[in-house]
């Protein structure tokens, strides 16, 4: 199993943060050792005073793919679910600086939540799916999948390029603005179309 991320989606996300808009979508790897298991909480690790939440709609492979044509993609993805890409963005930071990869910011033991599934037969359009994150009961990210660059089924076809999609494989699609640190004893609250579908700990 492994964890495709597409970085810079969402054009309030890249403005938020002072980035260039990519021609084509970002993409990043996290290990499965990055996976929060068994309903923990997150723990802030100690390399990193930063740490930020990002929150993703994401969607999980159910057949083997390869060079996916976009009609197609439909047919590869069953279940929809919400993410949390946890960030050291002050290690992020630097490593953009001097032009090295994201690994050590992106891709650490714990930095990938996910949340209970969802099947996809569920909504109406996946292109137009709200969703959202309070912490401490307070919003603090709110969008919807119709703002996306590159949508869920392009996205799709575009990973399959570079990459064997697998049963069980997890994409990230990007998130929105409103990202932001957390600090223990943060709560987080998920939401996909006002039913909240988790709730997160922070330690």
């Amino acid at each position: 199993m492994k964890v495709i991320c597409v970085g810079r989606n969402y054009t309030d996300h890249i403005k938020e943060l002072e980035n260039q808009k990519p021609k084509s979508p970002v993409l990043f790897l996290k290990p499965d050792s990055s996976v929060i298991l068994n309903n923990r909480p997150f723990y802030i690790p100690d390399f990193s005073n930063e740490i930020h939440y990002e929150t993703e709609i994401i969607v999980k492979i159910s057949r083997i793919g390869k060079h996916i044509q976009t009609k197609f993609s439909h047919k590869y993805y069953d279940y929809i679910g919400l993410g949390i890409d946890f960030t050291a963005r002050d290690l992020q930071s630097d490593l953009k600086k001097n032009g090295l990869p994201w690994e050590k910011s992106k891709a650490f033991d714990g930095s990938c939540f996910i949340s209970p599934w969802i099947e996809k037969s569920s909504f109406r359009d996946i292109n137009n799916i709200n969703f959202m994150l309070k912490m401490n009961d307070s919003l603090v990210q709110n969008s919807n999948t119709s703002y996306m660059l590159w949508k869920v089924d392009e996205l799709i076809s575009y990973i399959s390029k570079y990459f064997t999609l697998k049963i069980g494989d997890v994409i990230f699609t990007g998130t929105p603005s409103g990202v932001g640190k957390v600090t223990a004893e943060d709560v987080l609250e998920g939401y996909i179309e006002n039913k909240k579908i988790f709730n997160l700990k922070i330690k």
